[in-house]
């Protein structure tokens, strides 16, 4: 958990950081893509506060309304991200590109004068410097998302970025990561289409590059609202890890046969696991409470995010 905020703050700063350059540099020369930029880090910035506001709020103890805890609270809230991300950033910043494209111009030739040096130069260096700077910024919080799902990926051995997309349930690390690569792949695309319009003087450039970051970032918001999707609506552990622990129940010694095994999350690492089973004839009720307590026991041995585990001996 720890981990998981420290990923969003860094990303948090750097995008508030981020998100104002970038208005300056639009105030400077009207570009169409460092305003769809803009709308991209303000809504980045909004979303990491609403990822702090999960992860505090999944901290809560649990309490006779939820006796499960406030797990699913990052669910919720990382699905409000992708939301923002869709509506705010995604829609405003293909709208404005669609408007350039209609009325495309190359981004303002005027000049920019930097006070203590005394300095003049042209405004659209700002905009360059301000891309390049978030190129970097946004390197830097991706770098220690990416830390942290490497260390599941090899924690849970597996295959890779897309395999733990599907299977992660820390969405808190997994949202960090998809912005912070959206926003470099943005800051990219806006810094080429400033460029090729001020190079050419064609503003076309500027305006398809500003529509392709909507397109972009409604696309990524959309698959990330699928990812928590899953989780929200109650998902189990992967097929073969639970397979693991059906297996453990199965081969206990005592345990005739498992008639039913379900899990599933109730928040980041917070697995609730139940079974129906059939115990062997020969087991009295003191060896079956010792029996069903062992394996409970097992189960939580087995996999550390194991929280509950709920062994019902079927007659």
């Amino acid at each position: 958990m720890a981990s998981s905020k420290s990923v969003v703050i860094a990303a948090l700063v750097a995008n508030g950081l981020i998100a104002l350059l970038k208005f300056i540099g639009f105030l400077l020369t009207g570009s169409a893509a460092m305003l769809s930029e803009t709308y991209h880090s303000i809504s980045d910035t909004g979303n990491q506060v609403f990822l702090l506001v999960g992860i505090r709020y999944s901290g809560k103890d649990r309490n006779r309304e939820h006796p499960f805890g406030y797990g699913k609270a990052q669910f919720f809230y990382s699905f409000l991200v992708s939301v923002f991300l869709f509506g705010i950033a995604g829609w405003e910043s293909l709208k404005h590109g669609y408007n350039a494209i209609l009325d495309p111009h190359p981004p303002g030739e005027g000049t920019a004068t930097l006070p203590i040096l005394d300095i003049t130069f042209e405004a659209v260096f700002v905009n360059y410097a301000v891309l390049i700077g978030a190129i970097v910024f946004e390197a830097y919080a991706l770098k220690k998302a990416w830390a942290n799902m490497s260390r599941q990926i090899d924690e849970n051995e597996w295959n890779g970025i897309r395999e733990a997309f599907k299977k992660t349930s820390d969405v808190t690390v997994l949202t960090a990561l998809t912005e912070d690569t959206i926003a470099m792949a943005g800051a990219g695309i806006a810094l080429l289409g400033v460029f090729l319009s001020r190079v050419t003087g064609n503003g076309i450039y500027d305006a398809v590059s500003a529509a392709l970051i909507g397109v972009m970032l409604m696309g990524f918001a959309v698959a990330l609202a699928w990812e928590n999707k899953r989780l929200l609506l109650g998902e189990s552990l992967p097929r073969e890890d639970e397979a693991e622990l059906r297996r453990i129940v199965a081969d206990w010694e005592g345990v005739d046969e498992v008639v039913d095994f379900r899990t599933v999350f109730f928040g980041t690492e917070n697995v609730v696991v139940t079974a129906d089973i059939a115990l062997t004839p020969d087991l009295d009720t003191g060896a079956m409470d010792e029996t069903i307590t062992a394996i409970e026991d097992a189960i939580k041995a087995h996999r550390p995010g194991v929280r509950k585990v709920y062994i019902e001996p079927e007659t």
